[in-house]
Parts: structure tokens; sequence; C-alpha cells
């Protein structure tokens, strides 16, 4: 169930809006890639000449558009039909203005639905990420004829047709959990004449019955990277997968690398976007509710502190606060730096001091001190040289942990052992 998240959010889901996408696909088409080129997400190569080609419609030919407000429950949907002339315009921008678009409601089945159908409330339980981060990972997988690719979590089978159509359908195999999302796959792809090994199943096994694969792609963040995919990876491969605490406010990719001898390394590094908690996984969000209690500042306490936090480029702090401080999210509309933790109700917003003194205002309430956790790892992460990124080290017993700074103040933590649910 691919999505994407980016940092700061409080929400998964943004209502579409008009980008003036000319009304022909083809056009359409070529003005998201060059929105795409001019944001530096997309260069000329491979991905770019597919993207150009590749018929969204075709793919998706049917998705849901939101047709309450953001904040406003119970969420209604209506399902949106490519063949249908009337819905043509909407559906267009809906495809093609890069945002996420939604295909699959509560698990339902995606072949043979109505079109107009009305949904309330639940869960999109399937989707095609939004295409700035599809075309950045896309680009860093270094795709070419040949590779054999395991795509993981097919999804809207967005990523599955790009990797096909610059591989090779017969080099690529995408499994997805729901039998539902796999059929509907099958008959898009096959549309465009692609028709690569498409599997249900549990996706952190990965498929060993046709490995090693040269790469190996998830389109949904877990806690840890599955131990079969380390062992599915051909030597000289790469594996791309987001790794989350549950909160959507600071992205991190892994980029795992095999060696010829059969070595794997890995890197954790900030991004800018990162894919949804898988299923199974918590994603935690800092719900209006919880916000309006941070603006109205109820049961506040005032503080002045004399030392600022890292800035906002400082990415390699704000994703070590992250795991090591698991459970916080940071409201990125606010003009103050508002982090709250939902599951306990803690919160901090501060800002500077108005007096031009250097200090900050601090408000905080709950039983969690976050400032003080901001400052600690904040020492911490400076002690071990302010890294940017790091390194991702795989023990023979299955431990999984992080490191920066070893020849410093080394930053250390270590990644936990999640079992998901069975398929």
């Amino acid at each position: 169930m691919p999505e994407a998240a980016h940092a700061g959010r409080t929400d998964v889901v943004v209502p579409h809006h008009n980008s003036g996408l000319p009304p022909d696909p083809v056009e359409a088409r070529a003005a998201m890639v060059a929105r795409l080129e001019d944001e530096g997400a997309l260069h000329p190569g491979p991905v770019r000449d597919v993207l150009l080609e590749l018929p969204r419609e075709v793919v998706m030919p049917q998705g849901y558009a939101r047709r309450t407000a953001l904040e406003e429950l119970p969420v209604q949907w209506q399902l949106l039909d490519w063949s249908v002339p009337a819905d043509r315009p909407e559906y267009l921008e809906v495809l093609h203005c890069g945002e996420s678009v939604l295909v699959q409601h509560d698990g339902e089945r995606m072949l043979g639905r109505t079109a107009g159908l009305r949904q309330t409330g639940g869960t999109m339980t399937s989707l095609s990420s939004g295409m700035f981060m599809t075309a950045v990972l896309m680009e860093q997988l270094q795709l070419r004829p040949g590779l054999r690719v395991a795509d993981i979590g097919t999804g809207a089978a967005v990523t599955c047709a790009i990797i096909s159509s610059i591989c090779g359908d017969q080099y690529v195999v995408s499994i997805d959990r729901d039998p539902h999302v796999t059929e509907a796959a099958r008959h898009h792809l096959a549309a465009l004449g692609l028709h690569p090994t498409l599997v249900t199943g549990d996706g952190e096994a990965g498929w060993p019955g046709e490995a090693p694969f040269d790469r190996i792609f998830a389109s949904y963040s877990l806690h840890r990277v599955p131990a079969p995919w380390l062992e599915q990876l051909a030597p000289d491969g790469t594996a791309l997968l987001h790794l989350t605490t549950g909160s959507p406010s600071w992205p991190a990719l892994a980029v795992i690398s095999k060696g010829p001898a059969g070595q794997v390394t890995g890197e954790l590094r900030p991004v800018r976007y990162g894919h949804r908690a898988g299923h199974g996984l918590d994603w935690i969000f800092l719900k209006k509710p919880f916000r309006d209690r941070i603006e109205a500042r109820e049961g506040a306490t005032l503080t002045h502190g004399r030392h600022a936090p890292p800035p906002d480029t400082a990415r390699g702090f704000w994703l070590a606060l992250n795991f090591l401080n698991p459970g916080l999210v940071r409201n990125g509309a606010a003009e103050d730096l508002v982090i709250g933790a939902p599951e306990c109700g803690s919160w901090v917003a501060a800002r500077p001091d108005s007096t031009g003194t250097g200090s900050w205002e601090v408000a905080s309430a709950g039983p969690r001190d976050i400032w003080e956790e901001i400052h600690h790892t904040a020492s911490r992460w400076a002690a071990a040289g302010s890294p940017g990124s790091y390194q991702l080290h795989f023990a023979a017993d299955g431990q999984q942990h992080l490191s920066a700074g070893a020849d410093r103040g080394e930053l250390l933590w270590t990644l936990p052992d999640v079992t998901l649910p069975a398929p």
C-alpha cells in the first residue's frame, strides 16, 4: 500500500488541486514530466522516457476523489472512471497532478466496480505514491535492461510498469498481500502488453523462486530490513526501502548494497518523502483535536531555554531524534517548532524569544519532556560529528543497528524486531 509521507505532515490524504493541466493525456504526461524535471526529481534517461509514454489512465483506469474537506468526518469518496467521458477532466487532473492516486477502498475488489461509486469513511488500502518520490526512487535504482527486480508492494502497479518497461517484464516479480490488488495489476499491465510475474503473498518473505535479484524495491516502509531480502539480493545488487518509527515527520531511506563477495552494507539517509508504514504497523499523526490543544496551550508550562535546537537543515539530527525518541510527530504547518507525542499526549511548542537575547520561549505539557529529549539528542549528535546519515549494520545474530561517529562520540541504536501479521 504505497503512500508518500512528507516531513511534518499531519494527514495522509491531500485534496487534489487544479494545476491547469492540458485536457489531453499525452500533453498531461508531458506537463507532469516537465514539472518533475523542474523540481529536480527527474532527469534525462530511461525513467523519464517511460513516464512520457506510460498511459496512467490504463494503469489506473479508476481512482477515488475525496468529496469532503480535509478535516471533515466522515470522509466521503467518489470513484472516478476514465471510461466515463464526464469523469475525464477531473480524473486527468487526479492522475497527473503529482499527488497520490487512491485506487482501493477497504480491501475491495478493484475489477468490475461501478463508476461513480460512493464510499463513506473507511481506509484507502491501495494507491499510487506521489510522483516526485516515485521518480526519485526509480532513478536511484539505476534500472537497465536485463536486471532482475523484486517490486515489493504492487499497489497500483505504477512502479511495476516502469520497472518492467525498462528491465523487461520477464525479469520482474511484483508481490502484494492483497489478491484483489494482484488481480487488478495483472489485468491493467496486460492492457499495456506487460506480463511480469505477479504474486499474492507476504512481501517480507520476498520470492526465493526467482532470486537472486539485482534490485529489490519496497513501496511501503518497515521498522527494519527483512532478512529474506538480504539473502535474495544478488552480488553487486541494490535494495531500497524506507525505514520508519511510525512517524511521518522525518522519512528515512535505507540503501542496501551487496558486494561481489556477498558482504551486505547499508546507509540510512534522511529524505524529503517516504512511503507509508506497511500493513500491521502503527502510523501516528497529530490529529486536529490534539493540534487544537497545543494551539490553545492547554495545561502548558512556560519556560525559557538558552540553547536553540538544531536547524531544520540539520536533517541527520532530526532523523536521530525520530529513532532515539520514538512516537514524536512534528506539525510542519505551525509557525513555531511544534512536536507532539500522540500516544501519551505530551507536546512542546518553542520559538525564539522576541527580546532578541538568543533564548527560546518554550511551552510544554505531558509526561514526556520533549524539549529535553531534543537537547539530549542534539548533544549526542554533535559529539558524533553532526552526521548527515547513518551506517546500517547487519549482525550475524540478525540484529540491525545504525551508527555514526565510531571514532568520536558514537551515536548508536538498534532497530526493533517487529513481526508483521500474516497476509
